[in-house]
């Protein structure tokens, strides 16, 4: 069972590295299911992903008190701007807008409604 918790860890951490550089496809949320589930199969890799330079204090902040630094949360709304000002430039139908503003909006909300410190 450890092998299978650490195969979806690397998968997640996987996803992560995506969502760093593909639209709408989120990278924290997948970072923090890694490091749960390399907590369920190997400490040597629950240790590299809290130990980790740029993820770490991310991933630790969040478990210690759920806060999103500020910084996190400008780079994510810059992102989600981008995004949707692709969308707009490339015609996108207008029924998918909708269901991209509205689903935004709500990753919006979520994010700068959680603490910064």
């Amino acid at each position: 069972m450890r092998f299978i918790w650490a195969g979806l860890g690397i998968l997640s951490v996987g996803l992560a590295i995506l969502g760093a550089v593909l639209p709408l496809l989120p990278t924290v949320p997948f970072l923090l299911l890694a490091a749960f589930l390399f907590s369920q199969s190997s400490p040597r890799l629950h240790n590299w992903i809290l130990s980790h330079r740029q993820f770490g204090p991310l991933i630790e902040d969040w478990n210690r008190s759920g806060v999103i630094r500020p910084r996190a949360k400008r780079l994510a709304t810059l992102s989600i701007v981008a995004v949707f000002g692709i969308s707009l430039a490339l015609n996108v139908k207008t029924t998918v807008l909708i269901i991209q503003a509205v689903v935004l909006s709500c990753v919006l909300i979520f994010l700068w409604t959680r603490p910064s410190r």
